[in-house]
């Protein structure tokens, strides 16, 4: 029996990967020949040519669909409202610039068809685009968030994974406005089959994510999958209250005992600013998921379409 199979791609100004990206996956669409495809390309409010090309390939080719967004919101919208749109049996989220090769759809396919799973998803432990600096500091936020998240995350985890139709409806079941994906696969659970393999560079172009934007999306992360760091500042707050009991009760003691010299005033304004810091660090912390709880109450939607392949 024929299976669609639906793929996602976002795109941010990518003019240069996406022609690249169209002859690689029509190879594939070739050696399954008896499956249908769409392509949902995702335009993230490009500034470059993207737009055009992908309008161009979808007067050519009805396989080819596409999202228009009115500005960039973030790969996280992208990859949402391509879900809402796919109408396959399976859909599949992978990167333009080939760093998701298309053939491997091929396997996680026969994975899916033969095996009892409900996703095939890739991870990399090598990166051949990242540094050392950047390696280390992905594989330790990994390390991070699978400890103090209840969705646990495979360490090196892509968001190329192919998925059952039952799975992408329990993804948006949630309709929450603050989006970490990694983090709802983890949480809605299914059984998911974890394939290593190693990412190659990109087939053109230059990526999009920088290490502010690295950061911030670490940032984000963390913020929307654990509320390990409130719990943590509480804890934190209680091991100082104790440590200032404990301060106060030496210096009753060191004054009752050796009298009361006016010394230590340097050590007492060190203490104060670290502790101050401790308060500034936390209250940011609080102050992160207030603003969190903000955008979730104003219930602004998480994208919004400029322009589909309908309206041509």
């Amino acid at each position: 029996m024929s299976k669609k199979i639906s793929l996602i791609i976002p795109c941010y100004n990518e003019e240069e990967a996406i022609p690249i990206f169209y002859e690689e996956m029509k190879k594939v669409m070739e050696k399954m020949p008896h499956q249908e495809f769409e392509l949902i390309f995702i335009d993230d409010g490009s500034k470059d040519n993207t737009l055009k090309i992908i309008r161009d390939y979808s007067k050519e080719d009805k396989r080819v669909r596409y999202i228009s967004f009115s500005k960039n919101y973030g790969k996280e919208a992208g990859m949402f409202a391509g879900l809402n749109a796919v109408t396959g049996d399976y859909a599949a989220i992978l990167d333009v610039d080939l760093q998701d090769p298309p053939e491997k759809i091929i396997e996680m396919y026969e994975i899916l068809e033969k095996e009892d799973y409900d996703c095939v998803a890739l991870y990399t432990d090598s990166h051949k685009d990242y540094n050392l600096i950047r390696r280390s500091l992905t594989n330790t936020w990994y390390k991070l968030i699978d400890k103090i998240s209840d969705s646990k995350q495979m360490p090196g985890a892509r968001d190329f994974r192919l998925m059952k139709r039952k799975m992408v409806d329990a993804i948006l079941s949630l309709k929450e406005y603050n989006r970490y994906t990694k983090g709802i696969y983890g949480y809605i659970g299914f059984k998911t089959k974890w394939i290593s393999y190693q990412a190659p560079k990109r087939s053109a172009g230059t990526s999009k994510f920088n290490l502010r934007k690295l950061i911030k999306y670490a940032v984000e992360g963390v913020a929307s999958s654990s509320t390990t760091p409130l719990i943590m500042s509480a804890y934190v707050g209680m091991f100082f209250c104790l440590v200032s009991f404990l301060a106060i009760i030496f210096i009753i003691l060191k004054t009752i005992i050796w009298g009361d010299p006016a010394t230590g005033w340097p050590s007492m304004a060190c203490i104060i600013i670290f502790v101050g810091g401790i308060q500034l660090f936390f209250l940011g912390i609080i102050g992160l998921y207030l603003s969190k709880i903000y955008l979730e109450v104003k219930q602004r939607p998480v994208y919004i379409i400029k322009e589909t392949e309908k309206e041509q």
